[in-house]
């Protein structure tokens, strides 16, 4: 008692506004990276590739931010993207997302703790400040790292205000001071405009080339990852974590292409010093490049040049810093790692655990390891993150899009993050052009991450709030190749009317049969109070029960979820569930959903076959009507019919209505009747009607029957959109006892859906 109570008054304090949030994507994405890249960028694809390079990964980087907004206005906690893999794929991936999240932000804080010191150090050598120091110019550079790195781990145990506002002036003024490079450039040419003579030949050494610059650089638009930590942290995050996204990239793509067309045309051609082409002169010197252009542009060019990587490098710093204390610390309060990563300081209201293994990391790395190479895992890492971002926000919006309080929604959806994974996936295999050994450093702490995992974090992880966990099992059947049908019941007063149909449909496919219920528990309700919520739920299974257990093997479970659809489809996939059986009340509960936004849910995304009871009872049927259009569908309703005809002695009708859009074939309905083993022919008849509408044609037919048994009609998503199937319209206006059905597609009819 006394541990929860800790955990529920230790919680991080809301301090930053949209101002520092925007602030802090910047700071993460104007480090070191863009001076390193314009230099490097111009050997490898030309004038022209500098400016390509940052607007298509500016517009990359937006698909990617309009993903990470969406997610973080529904799930607005640290943790980025391992809550989003959390909630989509369960504990492994999000582990292993985390995993890498913690490990790329360091890396990439240590990677402009050493940019820093080096610019730094070598600025001050020039002005003869630092002679003195009985130390080589390398291990100078590295206490300088280590110093930097130090203050502002000293920064973010501050608290989040702290972090936010000095970050927020670092990055203030670079920002500043990169605009006004941009500015004398734009100035320069407006003097004398045969400096635009620099961009030709726009691209010399070809298309292919820019691949590589791109995957290269991309890691400088990561900074919508930050403010995804900041969501424990945020005021009103709903709001301002998407706006601090798309601002924040929006800014930083402008402000690339601005500096990069002003370090182009800095340079004058023919001027002394300069030999050949401007674009192979400046690209010559690598990832200096950037900083001899800018010496001729404007007085005291490297003066601005070394304040200006200063004030990047240190506000890149500590956004990094933030980043991964944020991804360790959501690891410990899931108990992924030891608990103690989760403990927040009393005084401050920060991570300090989470926040010293950080720290620990980015000096080991910055002090002992080859930086460039380790900085070019944490580039491939992201561009994972991004991928399994995209993914995340895919599954979600589909699976749980009717649960989740938005507050953005990116347009266009699905095809944004769709474009983003494609692209992403290639820069990643482009960058082993730049760093095989990236491609083994990376693969290794992932593998690393995945046996913590299972050997560690696995069995000590504590269940979150958007988890399905089983409360209750019983009477477990052991595994094998009998036919599974799982029963679905919600309450008492429905059990008994669904298990004579559930009774007779087990004894023809000889099956096993499990008994499920979903306690939904309302979202203020902890998990510690489920159990509330299962005494209903408990009298249905026992109704059933009584009524199945002499004749099948029968398990019956309880699950926590606080979505009934998702439950029962989390269920059905991990019990390789063959038939789903569940009633239904015939009135959906809004204008967005036809039958239900549980039956709804269910008939489009089980993977095995449905069978909805509405209104059946107990009674016999002698007359049943059986609406049929071809296809599997058709055929599963025949079959359910029959199993029913068998035991009550009935007539089944199949009825054909032909209209215009009719593409029934005789031959093979009849084929289909004769071959079902569970369809005796003999009861069969087949009446066709030609009508305009046939839904009209189906329910009028209806008056004369006991029971109508139809397959779940399979539109096009889009047109589903639009209105309602044929199977949607008789469900809601006939008023006699129905079966509705769903054959298993298979992922052939999923693309087809699309398609």
């Amino acid at each position: 008692m006394d541990e929860n109570k800790t955990q529920i008054s230790a919680e991080l304090s809301r301090e930053l506004n949209l101002f520092h949030l925007t602030m802090m994507g910047l700071g993460m994405m104007i480090g070191a990276g863009v001076f390193i890249g314009i230099g490097n960028a111009m050997s490898v694809a030309g004038p022209g590739g500098v400016l390509l390079t940052f607007s298509l990964n500016g517009m990359i980087a937006i698909l990617t931010a309009l993903s990470y907004a969406e997610l973080s206005s529904a799930i607005p906690k640290a943790g980025g993207a391992y809550n989003f893999a959390r909630l989509a794929f369960g504990r492994a991936t999000s582990f292993t997302g985390g995993w890498m999240e913690w490990f790329a932000s360091s890396v990439a804080g240590s990677l402009y703790a050493v940019v820093f010191a080096i610019y730094t150090v070598r600025y001050f050598e020039g002005l003869d400040l630092i002679n003195w120091i009985p130390f080589s110019t390398r291990i100078t550079e590295k206490i300088v790292a280590l110093l930097v790195a130090l203050f502002f781990l000293s920064i973010n145990y501050r608290g989040a205000s702290e972090t936010g506002r000095i970050g927020a002036i670092f990055t203030l003024g670079q920002t500043l001071f990169l605009i006004f490079i941009g500015a004398a450039g734009l100035f320069v040419v407006i003097k004398d405009p045969s400096r635009l003579q620099n961009l030709s030949p726009f691209l010399p050494l070809g298309w292919s080339k820019i691949l590589i610059t791109m995957g290269f650089t991309y890691v400088a638009f990561e900074g919508y990852e930050v403010i995804a930590q900041a969501g424990d942290e945020a005021i009103d995050p709903k709001r301002n974590l998407p706006k601090a996204m798309l601002y924040s990239v929006g800014i930083v793509t402008f402000t690339y292409v601005f500096v990069g067309f002003a370090s182009i045309v800095a340079v004058k051609a023919g001027s002394p010093g300069v030999e050949g082409a401007v674009w192979e002169w400046i690209g010559s010197f690598k990832e200096r490049g950037f900083g001899e252009a800018v010496s001729q542009l404007v007085p005291f060019g490297n003066f601005f040049l070394t304040l200006a990587v200063i004030f990047a490098s240190i506000s890149a710093l500590n956004a990094t810093i933030f980043s991964a204390t944020r991804a360790s610390y959501a690891l410990g309060r899931d108990r992924m790692l030891p608990k103690f990563f989760a403990s927040i300081s009393r005084k401050r209201s920060t991570p300090w655990v989470a926040l010293m293994f950080t720290g620990v990391l980015v000096i080991v790395v910055a002090v002992l390891l080859p930086t460039m190479d380790v900085a070019s895992s944490a580039s491939i890492m992201f561009l994972f993150l991004f991928f399994l971002v995209n993914l995340s926000v895919i599954k979600i919006r589909l699976n749980m899009g009717d649960e989740l309080s938005y507050g953005f929604l990116m347009p266009m959806f699905p095809w944004p993050p769709i474009a983003a994974i494609i692209c992403q996936g290639v820069l990643a295999v482009w960058l082993v052009h730049m760093s095989p050994v990236a491609w083994i450093i990376a693969p290794s702490w992932i593998i690393a991450g995945i046996a913590i995992y299972y050997f560690y974090s696995r069995t000590r992880t504590v269940a979150t709030a958007d988890e399905i966990l089983i409360l209750e099992e019983e009477q477990i059947v052991p595994e094998g190749e009998q036919y599974s049908i799982t029963l679905g019941v919600a309450n008492p007063s429905n059990a008994l009317e669904m298990t004579r149909t559930t009774y007779f449909i087990s004894e023809a496919k000889n099956a096993k049969v499990r008994i499920l219920h979903m306690v939904p528990v309302p979202e203020q309700t902890p998990l510690s109070d489920a159990e509330k919520f299962m005494m209903e739920g408990k009298e249905g299974i026992v109704e059933a029960m009584l009524c199945l257990i002499l004749r099948f093997p029968i398990t019956t479970t309880i699950r926590y979820c606080r979505n009934i659809a998702r439950g029962i489809i989390g269920a059905v996939r991990e019990n390789k569930t063959d038939m789903l059986i569940m009633g239904w009340h015939g009135k959906p509960k809004g204008p967005l959903f036809r039958l239900g936004s549980t039956i709804d849910f269910i008939l489009e995304r089980a993977s095995c076959n449905v069978v909805i009871l509405k209104g059946l009872g107990n009674q016999e049927f002698k007359r049943i009507l059986v609406p049929t259009r071809g296809g599997p569908n058709s055929a599963l309703a025949l079959e359910i019919a029959g199993i029913l005809a068998e035991k009550d002695d009935a007539e089944i009708v199949s009825l054909v209505v032909k209209d215009k859009k009719s593409k029934v074939d005789s031959d093979k309905l009849s084929e289909t009747i004769t071959e079902n083993p569970h369809v005796n022919p003999d009861r069969v008849k087949i009446k066709y009607v030609k009508a305009n509408n046939p839904a009209d044609a189906i329910l009028e037919e209806s008056r004369e029957y006991d029971l109508i048994v139809m397959g779940f009609t399979r539109d096009p998503l889009i047109r589903n959109v639009t209105r309602d199937t044929l199977c949607h319209s008789v469900a809601q206006k006939c008023s006699k006892p129905m079966i509705i059905v769903k054959a298993s597609g298979g992922i052939s009819s999923w693309i087809r859906r699309w398609l």
